[in-house]
């Protein structure tokens, strides 16, 4: 039976059982008190607790190794449904409340990230709980989370499309690692440091992919049967070869204002379109009230309305009207949560007059309570 010294630190003495009672036990050899390990310990768990003390190794190296290790394994997302019923507080029929974590868990993001009308929403959603809501996610959020990013990424990196949109969620991330990071310690992010280091320098990595992508004319994969001396079909028509009428009305569905002069360095006669000032004006309407925008009017040299430096100014102050092509909706009536179009159980005379649709801060907001 062990007791500790003086010193908490110590090792303590070593006591042994006898008739008379407890007493210390005196080795002949080295005149000190041992105890008698025989008497009340086995010899094999003895023999495996002086085996792990001779052992001489870098412990925090080997945890790292460990850490490294674990964080690459995926995790499978475990739930695939349409919908969750979202429940604020318990009742009889339900214990505890939905949390943010769960919700993220529960529907299907994996396979949503496939969906084009849906691709935008999910990534926007990335990004604003990478921004302030990475500490609020339960573990196996958090690893779902970096596991649904990858294959966010792995699919711009196949399709080389929404490059743009990638690299800001990534550095809107590594941004919010960093801080959490330094404060180690004080945040709550699950699991050890070194596996959130692992995880930054991935990002780097991603980062790095991104930078490097050249994209060709005709898309990687019309690209490999020119390399491979495979003929297409038919030559098909460039978008500067279409009447200028249909490139305008192409413009005005561009609903960001840097994807206009990406377009307009393409061709020269596309930049003459991409500066046409009711284009501009039409996009500054759609995004802002005009009580905003009078706040930030602009004139150019010729004493016109610079709609163009308008909207570049407006951005900067003001948020720009999110559009996607599928949301989240949440049922009034039953509490259920589920993507656009996706049949419920609801008791519902009308289930569709009874469904909101909810952004992406909408949809965070929904768990704060």
């Amino acid at each position: 039976m062990p007791f500790l010294g003086q010193d908490w630190r110590s090792p303590g003495q070593s006591w042994v059982k006898t008739a008379d009672g407890w007493k210390r036990f005196l080795d002949e050899k080295s005149g000190s008190f041992v105890s008698d390990l025989s008497s009340y310990c086995n010899k094999e768990v003895y023999n495996k607790e002086n085996l792990f003390n001779s052992l001489n190794y870098d412990i925090a190296a080997k945890k790292r190794k460990k850490d490294i290790l674990n964080s690459k394994t995926k995790t499978q997302y475990f739930h695939q449904e349409k919908w969750i019923y979202v429940h604020k507080g318990s009742t009889k029929e339900r214990h505890g409340y939905c949390t943010l974590g769960e919700a993220f868990n529960r529907l299907d993001f994996s396979t949503a990230i496939l969906d084009s009308r849906r691709f935008n929403y999910v990534v926007r959603l990335l990004e604003l709980i990478a921004k302030s809501q990475l500490t609020s996610l339960s573990g196996i959020a958090q690893k779902n989370f970096m596991n649904i990013l990858e294959k966010v990424v792995l699919k711009v990196l196949e399709d080389q499309q929404n490059i743009r949109l990638i690299r800001e969620l990534l550095q809107t991330l590594y941004t919010s690692l960093c801080t959490l990071v330094q404060r180690v310690g004080k945040s709550v992010l699950v699991g050890n440091i070194n596996m959130w280091v692992y995880r930054m320098e991935t990002i780097l990595h991603w980062q790095q992919q991104l930078n490097n992508i050249q994209i060709t004319r005709f898309g990687p994969k019309r690209s490999t049967l020119l390399c491979e001396n495979i003929k297409p079909a038919f030559k098909g028509l460039t978008l500067t070869d279409l009447p200028l009428c249909l490139q305008l009305n192409i413009m005005q569905r561009l609903s960001d204002g840097r994807d206009l002069v990406s377009l307009g360095q393409a061709a020269p006669d596309l930049h003459v379109l991409s500066e046409d000032r009711l284009l501009w004006k039409k996009l500054c309407q759609y995004h802002f009230s005009e009580r905003q925008i009078r706040k930030r009017l602009i004139l150019s040299d010729k004493g016109q309305l610079d709609w163009k430096k308008m909207y570049f100014k407006l951005i900067r102050c003001y948020p720009r009207k999110e559009q996607y092509g599928d949301t989240l909706q949440l049922c009034r009536h039953c509490h259920i949560l589920s993507w656009k179009g996706t049949d419920h159980p609801c008791t519902a005379n009308n289930p569709e007059s009874c469904s909101v649709s909810l952004s992406p801060q909408d949809f965070i907001n929904l768990f704060k309570f």
